[in-house]
């Protein structure tokens, strides 16, 4: 019973090391840090609160963009809003926060330091 036990223990440890070393993995080849510019590094698998942490861009912005309620959406990633909201339109809500994003940098000035 306790080489059991010990042997599950270890398997669910394997499992879910594995799933967040996979996770990391997928995290780093995106590439996309704080204050990246390029649109093209969002995913579907990312949120709006990711993204609006990463690009600088107000989450209420996102969704007044993309005209879906903040309310019950915001731990969904772009796949499911996009499943959700865009009927069938593969991308949809995809490309629509990519838009937004690029109409943010363009109405926004661009920030610059302060000399010491």
């Amino acid at each position: 019973m306790t080489i059991g036990l010990i042997a599950l223990g270890l398997i669910l440890v394997g499992f879910f090391g594995v799933r967040a070393v996979v996770s990391f993995v997928r995290l780093q080849q995106t590439g996309l840090q704080s204050g990246v510019t390029d649109p093209e590094a969002i995913r579907g698998w990312m949120t709006i609160p990711y993204i609006a942490t990463a690009y600088g861009v107000p989450e209420e912005y996102f969704f007044e963009h993309i005209g879906i309620p903040a309310e019950g959406n915001r731990d969904k990633s772009l796949g499911q809003l996009n499943r959700e909201y865009a009927f069938g339109q593969p991308a949809a809500i995809l490309n629509a926060v990519k838009e937004a994003i690029r109409k943010y940098q363009r109405e926004q000035p661009p920030v610059t330091e302060a000399p010491p």
